[in-house]
């Protein structure tokens, strides 16, 4: 599938329906999706090291936006797979080089240097942190997917007509009105 991802429903209800489906159409296809459980189970047992203190540090950021999703555990879990993937190939580039020298040793005993080549480090690096980038979009750990997950709640949060009257003004507004 190509494109721009789909919007949430409820981003597009707080974005004042640009596609033009009508509020009601909107607001019912947010009732019906699905509500899965929350609260993440705990770090399966074959992550180790930076794997697993991932899974307990992307669990807690989950938990603190509220999006901790019991279906989403295998997605978190792919997720920490592919940042101790990205960061071991980038400590194995740093060790070795971005380069590494395929070598012939002569029956004299000189080193003769056949060709140099790209470490395959910088493709395993490259492709784990693009899987990191897409998860983490998923899940709401770049700016630019808690800007749009800040859009959804702020729709989700009513206000009265009272607590817009009484919430404070931007300084800005507060200047013009003194001057």
């Amino acid at each position: 599938m190509t494109g721009r991802k789909k919007k949430p429903n409820s981003v597009q209800i707080a974005a004042g329906d640009p596609r033009k489906l009508g509020k009601r159409k909107l607001q019912e296809k947010l009732e019906s999706e699905p509500a899965a459980s929350c609260g993440l189970p705990d770090c399966p047992d074959h992550l180790k090291g930076r794997a697993r203190d991932t899974w307990h540090f992307w669990a807690r950021e989950l938990e603190v936006m509220q999006l901790d999703q019991r279906p989403d555990a295998h997605m978190l879990e792919g997720a920490c797979v592919a940042y101790s993937q990205a960061v071991d190939a980038d400590l194995e580039i740093q060790r070795t080089g971005i380069t590494i020298k395929e070598t012939y040793i002569a029956d004299d005993g000189d080193v003769i240097i056949l060709k140099i080549k790209k470490n395959p480090a910088v493709d395993i690096s490259r492709a784990a942190w693009t899987q990191v980038r897409m998860f983490c979009t998923e899940f709401g750990f770049s700016p630019v997917s808690r800007a749009r997950l800040a859009g959804a709640a702020r729709q989700n949060k009513t206000e009265t007509l009272a607590d817009i009257l009484s919430a404070p003004r931007p300084e800005r507004e507060a200047e013009a009105v003194v001057q």
